[in-house]
């Protein structure tokens, strides 16, 4: 029997390169945009999906728990074969907004995801819109937990909905 082989995670090139070597083999062939190589690619996607414009936050210091919400337009960049809002950008919607949510409750301190669960019950469409609302479940010191709920704007339908758990991150004392 061979030994073991000690197994390290690649570098971002070989990462890359991999990728690549992938889409190849589906039959996608091409460079990949300027913007995918910027750091927050990524968070400019989901920020991109999402309408700024709608975002409301009522603020800590309310007497009701801090809440976010905003609106959701199902684009090309974020449905699946289906074309129905992909999973993965439920997930990553859910993080963003359950994170404003989190530090809508807990000030601007240091903050990490712990914990992300989705309910996918139904699914919205190309070009819907969807009301995206985040609310605190429970507050204490080292940890906010969050819902977020997805329901079509027309129909108030729900669609999906998430559960995240945030952990602060404690404060050195020197």
């Amino acid at each position: 029997m061979a030994p073991p082989v000690e197994r390290r995670s690649p570098s971002l090139a070989e990462s890359r390169q991999w990728t690549r070597r992938f889409l190849r083999s589906l039959g996608v062939d091409g460079p990949l945009p300027a913007a995918a190589e910027l750091p927050a690619a990524y968070s400019a996607l989901v920020r991109g999906v999402l309408s700024s414009a709608a975002v409301s936050v009522v603020p800590a210091s309310s007497p009701a728990s801090p809440r976010v919400s905003c609106t959701l337009t199902v684009s090309s960049a974020a449905v699946n074969a289906y074309n129905t809002l992909h999973g993965g950008m439920v997930a990553a919607v859910a993080e963003a907004v359950g994170m404003a949510c989190a530090r809508a409750a807990a000030g601007d301190k240091e903050m990490f995801l712990g914990e992300l669960s989705a309910a996918y019950l139904s699914a919205a469409r190309l070009n819907t819109e969807v009301e995206v609302e985040a609310q605190i479940l429970r507050k204490g010191r080292s940890v906010v937990v969050t819902t977020v709920e997805f329901r079509l704007k027309g129909t108030k339908k729900l669609c999906y909905t998430s559960r995240a758990t945030f952990y602060i991150m404690p404060v050195a004392s020197l």
